[in-house]
């Protein structure tokens, strides 16, 4: 039931509306609307009685009933739909009809306009429908007209064969003829044979005349009718290209009309309160003194431990065993007096830059290093006539130009995780073997903080590359890599630093959808500490990039993450959450939240913060509640690790931080192999990017052709 306006004698008006195929009805009331329906029809039978003047009357009262039951209708094809105030909508098919109709609250007045916006888009889309139907049947030619075209054409081909020899046939007896008639012996008879000689020649030639205007007529007839099938073929295709593009253009429309209409609503401490709201968070608050300080995690109860000695890692390993879950609920406790010291020590780190360390400051000068790279060069490029044949393809076989690329190796980006490298050598220091697990988690949180805003792909290192990269004498760490399989892309890594080795097994697949890139990482990293024998492993998260056709690019990482104790920390683990980015979530965006367990899966210390940001610990100070359900309360946050701004103009050289533009700076003395002797990558920070596309051809036709050979032999 709705109100329809009527006059202004009666104003609103109750009535019964009813919204079928893409026509919107509206009836005095319910039952009249069923009796319009389901009305019998009389049946004609032979030898009816003779129709009486009383059921004449009876019969015209039904008949002016069943005319003015349905008292009006208007087709949504083509009508307008705008809502007036909270209650009150409008439809209107451009003058002709106008309904005013009221609901008795917002949400049914939405309800309705959401239902008349969807069936007037269907009904748009059916009567779209039929016409590209009767488009295509008119510019469709069926198979078998097409059979009967092809052989008329073979046989008129076949008679200007016929023709052809004809006249070449009497064409050299009429030569012949005319060279006899020469020679001046008997001339009348030659002259009536050059005569016969002639007709014969000009009738084939009339045949051939003839032959060919058939064959062009016919030509042009059918190719007239094959160039207006294969102009709509190509309409079709365009068509189908703007339809994706525009679909994108919205989509990224949407999401952006959507993230600036967003609440910054806090997060809520439980899933289930889910009409609970909070003030909204100021602006470059403390993670931790606000309320999302507190929240709930489902952990794993039960594990399929991986074997430590497996180093190709499998896509499924941690999905196997994780179907029984333990929800745990985090509160903090005594946040007013918490301890500052903790938070300004650490958080001084975000002003470092490459210093001396205090060990070697006497005995080694750290060398002058280049602070940016030269600016990125606009170069237009045409993106989805790239990108259209690779949907569904791995990218690491897709041959992409350098418009995609940042002028850095996949080598030296994977060198970029250590940028925090401070984390590890506070984590070396720690003497408990929980508070140590914590260290490391923010470390490997720590190397997404780029992502942010890095959206290009580095370049694909090529079999057997390096890259060696030294800075024991200032960040105290050196790390060596190198690229050991082609197909499928695989790296490894060492790196050594102050009280703590790290080394990693890189490879990974990648799928493109469409309008996102997804990255799943397969290997395994693991950092140990020599001091007390700790060793913990894990393997990334996912890393998915939107927008790739239309819209600014950006990156989101998201899943679970298992960090393993080994060795002496054996039973020690950490489970890691990254919250996927979502525009109707009250949880803060790009949040990673996390416990650490001892050997007993007691919680001992809690993780919290957001990947392009900072991530705070604090130990548990007490546990209450069920053993199925704990509840466990921690003590003052501290900051593990707060992300480095980079400079205010890094936008016109890559987005690069200090480190990444430090990467690629020529060195002396370096392998022949390393990434920073890439002539394509080098061309490309030079800002020589077509001489960089040519090169990075040659670079790959020629890897291809040594797999070639390789697998011959």
């Amino acid at each position: 039931w709705l109100l329809k306006w009527t006059n202004y004698l009666k104003g609103y008006q109750k009535r019964w509306f009813v919204l079928s195929k893409g026509v919107l009805s509206y009836y005095r009331s319910k039952g009249s609307m069923m009796q319009c329906i389901r009305a019998p029809r009389s049946p004609t039978r032979l030898n009816a009685p003779p129709e009486t003047k009383k059921d004449r009357k009876k019969n015209k009262k039904n008949q002016a009933e069943m005319t003015h039951t349905c008292r009006g209708t208007i087709s949504l094809h083509g009508a307008l739909i705008h809502t007036v105030d909270s209650c009150t909508f409008v439809i209107s098919n451009g003058g002709t009809q106008t309904f005013h109709i009221k609901a008795a609250n917002e949400v049914e007045r939405q309800s309705w306009v959401t239902a008349l916006e969807l069936a007037k888009a269907k009904a748009i889309r059916a009567m779209e429908s039929d016409e590209e139907e009767e488009d295509t049947a008119a510019n469709t030619i069926p198979s078998e007209e097409l059979n009967l075209v092809v052989r008329e054409l073979t046989v008129r081909l076949e008679n200007l064969k016929t023709c052809y020899d004809l006249i070449t046939k009497h064409g050299a007896a009429l030569q012949r003829a005319l060279s006899e008639l020469e020679s001046g012996e008997d001339l009348a008879n030659k002259t009536k044979i050059v005569s016969e000689r002639a007709t014969l020649f000009r009738i084939s030639s009339n045949a051939m005349i003839n032959a060919c205007s058939d064959y062009l007529q016919t030509a042009q007839t059918q190719g007239h009718k094959w160039s207006k099938m294969l102009q709509h073929e190509r309409d079709q295709k365009l068509h189908l290209e703007e339809m994706v593009e525009q679909l994108a253009r919205q989509h990224s429309h949407l999401e952006q009309a959507a993230h600036r209409h967003r609440p910054n609503a806090a997060a809520s401490a439980s899933d289930d309160e889910d009409n609970e709201f909070y003030d909204a968070q100021e602006e470059g608050g403390s993670v931790a003194s606000q309320e999302d300080s507190s929240f709930i995690l489902k952990i794993p109860v039960a594990h399929h431990r991986r074997n430590s000695n497996d180093a190709t890692g499998s896509s499924s390993e941690g999905e196997e065993g994780n179907s029984e879950t333990q929800q745990v609920l985090v509160v903090t406790d005594n946040l007013d007096n918490m301890d500052m010291t903790d938070r300004i020590s650490v958080n001084s780190s975000q002003a470092l830059t490459p210093t001396l360390s205090n060990n070697n400051q006497s005995t080694k000068v750290a060398r002058r290093r280049r602070t940016r790279v030269p600016d990125k060069p606009n170069y237009p490029l045409n993106l989805w006539s790239i990108i259209k044949n690779c949907i569904g393809k791995d990218l690491s076989k897709i041959p992409m130009p350098v418009n995609f690329n940042e002028p850095l190796s996949m080598l030296q980006r994977l060198t970029e995780d250590f940028e925090y490298s401070e984390i590890l050598d506070k984590a070396a220091q720690c003497k408990d073997t929980c508070e140590q697990l914590a260290y490391v988690t923010a470390f490997t949180v720590s190397s997404y903080s780029t992502t942010s805003n890095r959206t290009g792909k580095p370049f694909n290192p090529l079999l057997g590359e390096t890259y060696e990269c030294d800075r024991t004498d200032d960040l105290g760490w050196r790390c060596i890599n190198e690229q050991v399989s082609h197909h499928p892309p695989m790296a490894a890594q060492y790196c050594e630093g102050r009280g703590w080795r790290c080394w990693q097994e890189f490879t990974m697949t990648s799928k493109f959808r469409g309008k996102y890139i997804q990255i799943v990482p397969l290997g395994y990293a693991h950092v140990e500490f020599p001091a007390t024998g700790n060793k913990f492993t894990w393997r990334k998260v996912t890393t998915t990039v939107h927008n790739i056709i239309v819209g600014k690019l950006w990156v989101d990482n998201h899943g679970d993450m298992e960090i393993y104790g080994e060795k002496s920390a054996k039973g020690v683990k950490c489970h890691l959450k990254y919250l996927p980015y979502s525009y109707f979530t009250r949880d803060t965006q790009r949040r990673v939240k996390g416990v650490v367990m001892d050997n007993s899966n007691q919680v001992k210390w809690v993780i919290n913060g957001t990947w392009d940001s900072k991530i705070e610990i604090a130990p548990v100070t007490s546990t209450s509640g069920s053993a199925e359900n704990p509840v466990y309360k921690t003590g003052n946050y501290k900051t593990a690790w707060s992300r480095r701004l980079p400079p205010t103009d890094c936008d016109k050289y890559y987005n690069f931080t200090l480190l990444a533009c430090q990467l690629n700076e020529p060195e002396p003395n370096v392998a022949p192999t390393d990434s920073r002797l890439r002539p394509d990558q080098r061309l490309m920070e030079d800002g020589k990017w077509n001489e960089s596309n040519g090169e990075k051809l040659r670079l790959e036709e020629k890897q291809r052709a040594r797999r070639r050979e390789r697998e011959a032999e």
